[in-house]
């Protein structure tokens, strides 16, 4: 088994110490078994991040179709990245 060695906050130091006495087993243990049941990452980024903004996409009004394609010709046209006067 390896051994990794990581910081965590006051208060969820305590709660595992707290829970390691109460049942009389190793702090190991107790982090151990939290890991095991914490929620799995998702298979993909992708489609955690689609699932997230899903409701933002066509949410916002009265901007160029092509936007996506083209987002170049539309920042120059805007003045983005040019030299402002001070």
């Amino acid at each position: 088994m390896k051994t990794l060695t990581v910081r965590l906050p006051e208060n969820l130091v305590l709660d595992i110490e707290a829970e390691a006495r109460l049942r009389k087993v190793p702090k190991s243990d107790v982090v151990r078994e939290r890991l095991s049941h914490a929620p799995t990452r998702p298979k993909s980024r992708q489609s955690n991040v689609m699932d997230l903004i899903g409701d933002l996409i066509g949410s916002v009004a009265g901007l160029p179709p092509d936007l996506s394609a083209r987002k170049k010709h539309y920042l120059k046209a805007s003045g983005y990245g040019q030299n402002r006067p001070r």
